[in-house]
């Protein structure tokens, strides 16, 4: 009796001792869970192939937004972007050609002689007829002398108001439709040019961020197919951790959570925002950094750490969740 009663104490202690630990552990007794660091790379490559001439960046080097990273050989596109300046050059000039006068003053000069003239020999023309017209008149000259008087004032007059059409003709610009023609060659010839200098331009590529260069793929003297990466850049934004958690775990975590980064060799107070929770499950990676498997399906979480520069990519990692802090996630406050 006195041994069944001690067997029953033992265990009421026992159950005692874990329900104290289990009080003294609480709510705010953070979660683990083994992850790893990864990264969204920039793989920046060439537009068009080309011959690499000139690499301007090593790997490993911070780079800023903007800089050179590599050049390719544009003998073709200096070229092309000269060709395509002298087809402007010259349908400017086409325009202009047709907005102004069709004839050069110094044709125009010629004509003005010409009507000079022509209106000198009305001038004579004109008593001469009138002479004659007297002359008929009195029976002193024949009908037929008239007749040739006034043959040679009609000449003369029609002669004055041809030059004088013909001036007014040099004087003109070109027809309406043709103006309009010479404009479109103009605008045509502008984004041939525009196309030809952005074609010219990126030969030499930039950093399109402030980055980290991670591996440099081509050296100088190498052909570089069009679409390839040339160089992967890795911005500190773009690092994110990853890690697993069983579907029991869920509750505990929720978007917009801070969690703690513990790593080897890192530095203390890590702290990292979760941004991604999967919606559907998946088997336990094979390759999770994790000293015992503790669930077969898992969802993938990510989250972006607040001080990306303290971590390095492909580092395991130890998340911890802190079930009690307050929060306001993508669902409501919890």
């Amino acid at each position: 009796m006195n041994r069944k009663i001690a067997v029953i104490a033992g265990v009421v202690l026992v159950a005692a001792a874990a329900g104290a630990f289990l009080m003294l552990r609480g709510p705010s007794q953070p979660l683990q869970y083994h992850g790893w660091v990864e990264a969204d790379l920039l793989f920046v490559g060439a537009d068009e192939s080309g011959r690499l001439t000139i690499m301007a960046v090593r790997e490993g080097e911070a780079v800023k937004a903007g800089a050179a990273l590599f050049t390719l050989q544009n003998d073709i596109q200096q070229a092309d972007l000269q060709q395509a300046q002298g087809a402007l050059d010259e349908a400017k000039a086409r325009l202009a050609k047709a907005e102004t006068a069709q004839h050069r003053p110094e044709e125009v000069a010629v004509l003005q002689a010409q009507e000079a003239r022509a209106r000198a020999a009305l001038e004579n023309s004109e008593p001469e007829l009138e002479r004659t017209r007297k002359l008929v008149e009195r029976g002193i000259v024949a009908q037929a002398r008239l007749d040739q008087a006034k043959a040679a004032h009609d000449r003369d007059r029609a002669l004055l108001l041809e030059i004088r059409r013909q001036i007014e003709v040099a004087r003109l610009n070109a027809r309406s439709e043709d103006i309009n023609a010479a404009r479109e060659v103009v605008k045509q010839a502008e984004a041939r040019l525009t196309s030809a200098q952005t074609r010219n331009t990126q030969r030499q590529v930039a950093a399109p961020a402030d980055s980290v260069v991670q591996e440099i793929y081509f050296r100088a003297g190498e052909i570089v197919p069009a679409g390839r990466p040339v160089v992967s850049l890795l911005p500190p934004g773009n690092l994110k951790l990853r890690f697993f958690v069983p579907q029991s775990a869920l509750p505990a975590i929720a978007l917009g959570d801070m969690v703690s980064v513990q790593c080897d060799g890192c530095a203390d107070g890590i702290m990292a925002q979760v941004t991604f929770i999967a919606r559907q499950a998946e088997f336990t990676p094979p390759v999770i950094f994790s000293s015992e498997e503790r669930a077969k399906l898992v969802f993938r979480v990510e989250a972006i750490p607040r001080k990306p520069e303290l971590l390095r990519v492909g580092q395991p990692t130890e998340i911890s969740l802190v079930t009690d802090q307050p929060r306001e996630t993508a669902y409501g406050k919890r």
